[in-house]
This record gives C-alpha cells, structure tokens and sequence, in this order.
C-alpha cells in the first residue's frame, strides 16, 4: 500500500468510526457533481462540488483534521498570489465605516460581527442576537474557549452565505489552518459563483445555533453538535428540501496543483457498493453518494493544517435520530 492509499485510510476509518447505525439505517444517497475548473491563482476558489437531492432535510457536515497532522511540525497559511489577476472582480463599497460589533459573550463562546471597506456583494443581509440586529455585516466569528486560549471555530460571510469551520487545534500546534468553504441552503449564481442569498441569520447561543432565512422564503439551521481537537460536526436541517436540480450544500474550495491546493482528492460512499470510491478530485466526474470526503493525503504548501470536509448522513427527516 502507498503511503497516499494509507493515509486515505486513514482519513475514512476516521469517518466511519464515527458514523452512528441510528443514521445509516435511513441515509439518502445524493447526487454530486464536480463543476471544478482549472485555475493558475491559489487565492480563487476554483473547486466546486455540490450534493443534490429533492428529498433531502437533515445531514451533517464535519470538519475533520488531516490524516497526517500528528506528524506536523510547521504549518504554512501565507497568501499565494503568484499568477492572480483580481481586477476583474467585482467590489461594492461599503455603506458604513469598518467597524467591530460584539454580539455575545460567555466563559466558553463568544461571538463577533466585522463589516469591510468593500466586498465584491451589496450588503442587505442582516444577522440577529436576540433583540441586537445588525445590516451589512461581512463576516461573523464564533470564538470557542479551548485549552491554552480563545479560538476562532467557525466563521460565516453573510452576504453570500460561505462558511468556514475548523477543529480546536492539536497538541503540538497554536492554531489550524481553515482552507475549503461550505455553502449551506438553495444555491444560486452570481457573477459565476455559486451562492446562498441569506436574508437574515438568527443566532441562538443556548442551542449554539444559526437559523437562516433564505430570500427564496424557505429556512435552514446550522447547530454545531460538538467541537474539539479532532473535529467539528454541524447538524444541518432544511425546512423544506431544496428543489429545481438545485444544490443544497456545496464545497468551495482552490486546486492548482498537488503541493498547491486545499482539498485534492474525494471519497464516495456509494449505495449498495463494498468499499469507498476514492479519486484524484478535479478529473471527478460525478456519482451517487450517501457520504462524501474530500481533503488531502499528502502536505500541500498552501493552507497545510486546513481541515478535510465530509458531507454525511442525508436524511428526509428533519428530526434528529434516537441515539441507542
């Protein structure tokens, strides 16, 4: 076996030795799709791979760390912009100053609200706490309280409804890297980039919960179910599935080569089959799934701690499982 092969192996003995039965027993298989594209600038988000499904209502989604972050020593999350052109990106200035605004804070969580200069999107969207709301936020932190400090765990762009999650950090590093993107609820186009067009995200801090509703006037909530030095794991539930061939939840994410990339291979777990699809992810070609992994088995320059993202456990209902 290779050393790529084993620490694939890994990477999926870790997935399904956390899978629960109560789960597997009603999983959905879903189509996913690669509309990846090739890119010379590892600042552009140039991977793309959604999950659709008419049925689909409840899934998580984790984010784990690499197979070989045990053995990593020195961590790299400096921007490449070697062969980048950004100019044709669109940009809207911002109709407030920059500014900071403290949502919550407890021992263990606390969140934050950042608006930009600019941002390539109009900002209409507004995030709540309570009875605190804010318009035209760009970003939003979730900072998590671990063992040798405060963390940033997750952080959400609401104007276009990218998130990014991550792991508490392993012993032997300070901090992780976040590398790939989610998008969560129906996903549309703009500017020839997948979005979510989110017209409001609630925050529940008792249920450490985002409740979002989407301008289409369906709703969603992201609940983080546990966080620690291995993983983060989201419970995602849709109020009605997502319809029209639309995607439901997507990956985003940069490939320019194999020691130049944040995600670079994909694993299915395909209905009926005996073992795991494994593949190089940009020639992907597609499939059906009941769980999809998508990260790295060798270290990249780019982002080397960034986490592997699954996809996992579709379910029509929106319930959560009798855990047994």
């Amino acid at each position: 076996m290779t050393k790529i092969a084993a620490c694939l192996r890994i990477a999926l003995l870790a997935l399904t030795g956390v899978a629960s039965p109560a789960f597997a027993a009603g999983d959905i298989a879903v189509e996913v799709r690669n509309e990846s594209e090739p890119v010379l600038c590892a600042e552009k988000d140039n991977v793309t791979i959604k999950a659709i499904s008419p049925e689909v209502r409840r899934f998580q989604i984790e984010a784990a760390h690499p197979a070989y972050i045990a053995g990593l020593l020195r961590d790299n999350w400096e921007a490449d912009w070697t062969a980048c052109d950004m100019t044709g990106d669109p940009a809207f200035k911002a109709p407030v100053p920059p500014r900071r605004v403290t949502f919550y804070e407890s021992i263990e969580y606390w969140l934050v609200g950042y608006t930009f200069p600019t941002f390539w999107r109009p900002a209409d969207t507004t995030f709540r706490v309570g009875d605190r709301v804010e318009k035209g936020l760009h970003l939003v932190q979730l900072w998590k309280l671990g063992k040798t400090g405060s963390y940033e765990v997750l952080v959400v762009y609401p104007q276009d409804g990218y998130w990014r999650t991550r792991p508490l950090p392993p012993p032997q590093l300070s901090a992780a890297a976040y590398g790939s993107s989610f998008l969560f609820g129906p996903i549309e186009q703009d500017a020839g980039r997948p979005v979510v067009n989110i017209k409001e995200i609630a925050f529940d801090p008792a249920t450490l919960s985002f409740k979002l509703d989407f301008k289409d006037g369906s709703a969603g909530t992201l609940k983080l179910d546990s966080v620690d030095e291995n993983r983060m794991v989201l419970d995602a539930v849709l109020d009605k599935p997502v319809m029209g061939g639309k995607a439901f939840v997507a990956l985003r994410s940069m490939y320019v080569t194999e020691g130049n990339n944040d995600v670079a291979r994909i694993a299915l777990r395909e209905p009926g089959a005996k073992g795991w699809r494994e593949e190089l992810l940009m020639p992907f070609t597609g499939g059906k799934a009941t769980d999809i992994w998508m990260g790295r088995t060798t270290h990249s320059r780019h982002n080397t701690s960034s986490p592997d993202m699954v996809f996992r456990h579709f379910s029509a209902d929106p319930n959560p499982p009798v855990k047994k």
